[in-house]
């Protein structure tokens, strides 16, 4: 049992004002594990006005010198891979070496990017008569889903940091310990007091209070596209700045032509990484109305191979989802498909045999899905995948593009360059083709109700900067 009953603030561990504490639930054995405080929005405000006054000194530190923090930062969590990602495995329910190598190898990535693309970064510029200067934006207020929590912390703070702002993060209720331990390797590279602060607590609290906080400059949101458009009216009421990354609903196109054994297997891959807890999942798999049959026997077969079971154990291949209330909304969207007529190829509701403890669901697939139905137009969050037909190149497109997000998509083709001319097609932040490797330092975000702005690499740098001119 871990107890945290403390926060981060100002370079110390302070008591939180809250009166009571957040139960932290081991997804695979629906035990409690951990409780954090409920914090309040009096935490906020320590939290906030220690990162003003940190702002003053920071934002003037050298480049090189906050470069520097960020590699520290790197070789901190470095250090701790194993029990950071026993941690993140304990809480979210990914397996144990993909934690290693995504939840925390990510983050290790983030910050050492971070630092290696602030050292090379145009501060300042000529224009004519003018010098265009880039300077960090202020206090930023970090909010972090569950589902990447390390991950999607780093996307937000390793940037902010390296831009010269300072932070005030809400890690996710849900997950929050693997922030307590990035906080302990902050606390040990000696990061200037207030640069970086935490205060854990539920949205509607301290989320709130740091989106409506008059002294915080900008926030970065990762979450629901409701909570999003939430943060927005809040920051949009006292003109602050917002960026969004918000749900996903992603399409993947197969073509006629396509190596369909590899591109249908990789697409279901795709879908249940995390257990389809991924915002960016291909969970709209469109093929050929000719090629559906094939398709669901290649796309039964595959899901059917993944181990659903303790993430811990060396064959798993998916672990459980989250918590009782997601496994439970998964539960209602497969009913769901089921009641709107589409074909159940694999999986369905309840648990898998053998898995009565965990919340664990079992791979679903279903077929002759149309465009109108809920589970094709509504974020599951859950390994769930529909299959979508279509009869020509256009009417694949335009189902793609069929949807209020706009996050990331695939396609397949015999060749790369029919390939690409459909990605450019396709009204998303980012399109793989044929297979291609996710890329953690390509700019990340949406389209439509998927959000506004992007994270990572030089783009994901340059949103926490504010742009002025000096004309001479």
């Amino acid at each position: 049992m871990i107890v945290r009953d403390s926060i981060y603030v100002d370079g110390s561990w302070i008591k939180s004002n809250a009166t009571s504490t957040i139960d932290v639930i081991n997804s695979t054995t629906e035990e409690v594990m951990a409780t954090v405080p409920a914090g309040t929005a009096a935490d906020v405000e320590k939290a906030v006005d220690a990162a003003k006054r940190a702002f003053k000194t920071w934002s003037k530190v050298s480049v090189d010198e906050r470069s520097k923090y960020c590699t520290r930062i790197a070789e901190g969590l470095q250090a701790r891979l194993d029990e950071i990602s026993t941690i993140v495995t304990q809480e979210v329910g990914m397996v144990k070496n993909l934690s290693s190598l995504i939840q925390v190898g990510l983050p290790i990535n983030s910050f050492n990017t971070a630092a290696s693309i602030a050292s090379s970064f145009d501060f300042e510029e000529r224009s004519g008569n003018s010098t265009i200067v880039r300077e960090p934006i202020g206090v930023v207020g970090c909010i972090t889903p569950w589902n990447y929590p390390l991950h999607q912390i780093a996307a937000k703070v390793a940037y902010a940091i390296a831009a010269g702002c300072t932070v005030v993060l809400k890690p996710s209720e849900v997950a929050p310990l693997n922030a307590f331990l990035l906080a302990e390797i902050v606390d040990e590279v000696g990061l200037p007091a207030g640069v970086f602060n935490l205060v854990c607590g539920v949205g509607p609290i301290v989320g709130e209070a740091i989106a409506s906080h008059p002294d915080v400059d900008m926030v970065s949101f990762t979450g629901s596209t409701r909570a999003g458009s939430r943060i927005a009216e809040i920051c949009g009421s006292r003109i602050a700045k917002a960026t969004l990354e918000l749900g996903g609903k992603s399409a993947n196109i197969i073509l006629e032509d396509a190596d369909l054994e590899r591109a249908v297997a990789d697409g279901v891959s795709k879908a249940f990484l995390n257990s389809g807890q991924t915002c960016s999942a291909l969970t709209r798999m469109l093929v050929p109305r000719n090629k559906i049959t094939e398709v669901e026997q290649i796309a039964a077969q595959t899901a059917e191979k993944m181990t659903v079971g303790d993430p811990f154990a060396r064959n798993s291949r998916l672990g459980p989802l989250v918590s009782k209330s997601q496994w439970d909304r998964v539960q209602h969207y497969i009913s769901i498909g089921i009641d709107e007529g589409a074909t159940l190829v694999t999986g369905g509701l309840g648990k898998p045999d053998g898995l009565d403890t965990g919340f664990f669901v079992k791979p679903t697939i279903f077929s002759n899905v149309s465009s109108d139905m809920t589970i094709a137009q509504e974020e599951i969050f859950g390994p769930v995948l529909v299959i979508i037909p279509f009869d020509t190149e256009e009417e694949a497109i335009a189902i793609a593009n069929d949807s209020n997000y706009g996050l990331a998509g695939g396609v397949w083709a015999s060749t790369q360059e029919r390939a690409l001319s459909i990605a450019r097609q396709i009204r998303t932040g980012q399109v793989e083709i044929n297979g291609g490797a996710f890329n953690p330092n390509a700019p990340f975000g949406g389209y439509k109700k998927s959000g506004i702005g992007r994270e990572f690499g030089r783009f994901g740098l340059d949103e926490f900067l504010l742009v002025k001119s000096i004309q001479e």
